[in-house]
């Protein structure tokens, strides 16, 4: 039995590393795809890029693993059933809950490593990538000025150069608008020709220019267009800086994004949750006592006997305005009315802030249950890839891959829903979460009954004479 066992595991352990990596590449394929323009341009160092990978493809392990454990189970007993390996071993008295003793031990310290991996890996790759990704997107892209375009990419400025040399250095027609005083085309710096450098830091933009003028209309006066005074400086050689720090790649404080639910432990979502909790309590209680207190709608009286707080209605006139003028209830009753209104505006305010607020801390409570959702997954899916794979006795990367992926997208599309359903409140946080799994347990349960018992399951010829009966029933 050890052989076997250790036959088993060898052969599942490859396509399980094998497939997972290849999930792995493919999601972060997919990444690249859709933040490729965020990259572009910048001059991002290379090892800006490998660390933005890196927890990238940290953040995807949650849906390869699962992937790749129902893929490589499936692979692996297909491929014994192909070879009539699983045959020969079933005729020896080994049962296929025997062969799966091996795999369900190993499942289950996958299942510990997933949760373990959830829970205190997965925040922090979450902090690093998204604080990461942040400081790409907004950086700048690398100074890049071309021909017979303007460009204003540099703060404050404005600049066109007519033609550019080979050696991208020597420059000829430059026009260069100031626009740090924020005056309009007020200042101008026209040159025949000129020379760009960046120093070796980066840090700055050097312009060496020659034969040109400056050209400063004076703002301070208040003549119209044509009286304005115009200055122009002819000059044969200018420099000019410009400061490139904006352009420099800066890290965000990792502070900014640690209270973030997808940067917390177990612990650390339970305490927010519970504190977001009390804090919308209190404003709640906080709000109704103003409320009341202020519109005056219901006065408070104190048993004097139970001392219990009791609401009752105030004893009203008939006619409320009865003993004022005319003038005197029409200011009253304007009155009344903007108190009515203002305070239905502060009820639809503060109802639209509690039900955001909710939503919040239902998203932690999101978050925690996802903790535990990846190993059961794990698990499930291990349920339901290793029993099809004895059922339909088929290997290699055909069918197996067909129906995994298949089994996955429609796992994959339950969860979304689910999640979407809990985040929205039509479903609580644990059946939304938990959804998938409770939809696709006894489908494992089913598929293993059926492997454990011989059941032909997908054998045609089962199924062709099972219609045949029925549509003979019918006839």
């Amino acid at each position: 039995m050890k052989k076997i066992y250790q036959l088993i595991i060898k052969l599942y352990l490859g396509p399980l590393v094998m497939t997972f990596f290849i999930a792995l590449f493919i999601l972060l394929m997919q990444f690249l795809w859709k933040y490729i323009d965020d990259f572009v341009g910048k001059g991002l160092e290379w090892y800006v890029i490998a660390q933005l990978m890196f927890y990238a493809s940290a953040t995807f392990v949650p849906l390869a693993l699962p992937l790749a454990i129902l893929l490589s189970s499936l692979m692996t007993f297909g491929n014994l059933g192909e070879k009539y390996e699983l045959t020969a071993i079933k005729a020896a008295g080994i049962s296929l809950r025997s062969i799966m003793k091996p795999l369900i031990v190993l499942s289950i310290i996958i299942s510990g490593i997933a949760f373990y991996f959830s829970n205190n890996v997965m925040p922090y790759a979450n902090l690093k990538f998204k604080t990461l990704l942040f400081d790409v997107q907004s950086k700048k892209p690398a100074v890049n000025i071309q021909e017979g375009m303007y460009y204003d990419g540099i703060d404050g400025y404005i600049i066109k150069i007519g033609k550019k040399d080979s050696d991208g250095k020597t420059l000829h027609n430059i026009m260069i608008y100031d626009h740090t005083k924020k005056s309009g085309n007020s200042n101008l710096t026209i040159a025949k020709s000129g020379k760009m450098e960046l120093t070796a830091d980066n840090r700055f933009l050097f312009f060496t220019l020659w034969d040109g003028n400056n050209y400063a209309e004076d703002l301070s006066t208040y003549a119209n267009l044509q009286k304005r005074p115009m200055v122009r400086i002819s000059f044969k050689e200018e420099y000019r800086r410009f400061d490139l720090s904006a352009f420099a790649f800066s890290k965000t404080n990792e502070d900014l994004y640690k209270n973030h639910f997808q940067m917390l432990n177990l612990k650390q979502l339970t305490q927010t949750e519970d504190t977001l909790k009390i804090q919308l309590n209190d404003k709640k209680k906080k709000f109704y006592e103003t409320f009341i207190t202020r519109l005056s709608f219901f006065y408070y009286q104190y048993d004097t006997i139970n001392k219990q707080k009791t609401d009752s209605l105030p004893k009203l006139k008939t006619e409320l305005l009865a003993d004022y003028e005319l003038m005197a209830k029409n200011q009253i009753v304007g009155s009344a009315i903007q108190m009515a209104r203002s305070a239905k505006n502060e009820v639809d305010f503060l109802s639209i802030d509690y039900k955001d607020t909710e939503e919040y801390i239902r998203r932690f409570d999101i978050e925690w249950q996802r903790k535990f959702t990846l190993s059961f997954a794990c698990l499930i899916l291990f349920f339901i890839g290793a029993p099809l794979g004895a059922i339909i006795r088929k290997g290699g990367f055909g069918l197996p891959v067909v129906m995994s992926v298949l089994f996955f997208v429609i796992f994959h599309i339950i969860s979304m829903i689910g999640e979407k359903s809990s985040r929205e409140g039509i479903l609580g946080s644990f059946e939304g979460m938990w959804l998938s799994s409770l939809i696709f347990l006894p489908i494992g349960i089913l598929l293993t009954i059926k492997a454990t018992t011989d059941s032909p399951l997908f054998d045609s010829d089962v199924w062709a004479r099972l219609f045949k009966k029925i549509f003979r029933r019918k006839s």
